[in-house]
């Protein structure tokens, strides 16, 4: 489903690498996620999944399927395994209090959901505390991960691009910013809004 942070990280994977792929829009709103066809797919309900009928693989979550198509690709996946396990790293620490706290903030401002008061102000302190531990973790770097653009950068950059739909400024994090420019100067870049279909589509 485009709108689906994780869903925007493969499909920003996909747009950067260059991958012809069809893209199958999952109707959350009408429950397609939870129907029998689809939890074949996704023991979890969720959105993405990635199907590679060539070699017989069905993946979810976002960060597994980023880490295959690093391997099938050749592309964003460091140097050496020590790159990898570094980006790994970062991939774990952003589903922590960034992916809760930007996401959860983005879903109550756009009316996906409604927490109550102190649950939402949890969330954004989660958010820009997690924010605010990335910005000094960028001091100094160019990227998350050695010399050039990972999984890792996709993979946050996956979920800091929705800060602006959170409302939460970026302002304070310079170093954030500067890195997110570098992510959307990557040849191939969509952001959020532009990178997916917002209905079922097959390959060129």
């Amino acid at each position: 489903m485009w709108p689906s942070g994780p869903t925007y990280k493969v499909g920003l994977m996909l747009r950067l690498t260059n991958t012809p792929h069809d893209y199958e829009h999952v109707d959350l709103r009408a429950g397609a996620h939870k129907a029998d066809a689809f939890l074949a797919k996704n023991r979890y309900g969720q959105v993405p999944v990635l199907e590679d009928h060539e070699k017989d693989v069905c993946l979810s979550q976002s960060s597994v399927i980023l880490d295959y198509l690093a391997d099938e690709t050749g592309q964003f996946a460091g140097k050496d395994r020590s790159e990898r396990l570094s980006a790994r790293e970062w991939q774990f620490w952003g589903a922590g209090p960034l992916a809760v706290g930007v996401y959860r903030t983005r879903a109550l401002k756009l009316g996906f959901f409604k927490f109550p008061e102190e649950v939402a102000a949890a969330n954004l302190q989660s958010a820009l505390g997690a924010l605010k531990e990335l910005d000094g973790l960028l001091a100094g770097r160019n990227w998350l991960v050695g010399g050039g653009a990972t999984i890792a950068d996709i993979d946050i950059y996956g979920i800091a691009s929705y800060c602006s739909q959170a409302q939460i400024d970026l302002q304070p994090f310079g170093n954030v910013r500067k890195w997110m420019a570098r992510v959307e100067d990557l040849a191939g870049f969509k952001g959020p809004q532009e990178c997916l279909p917002q209905a079922s589509v097959k390959a060129a």
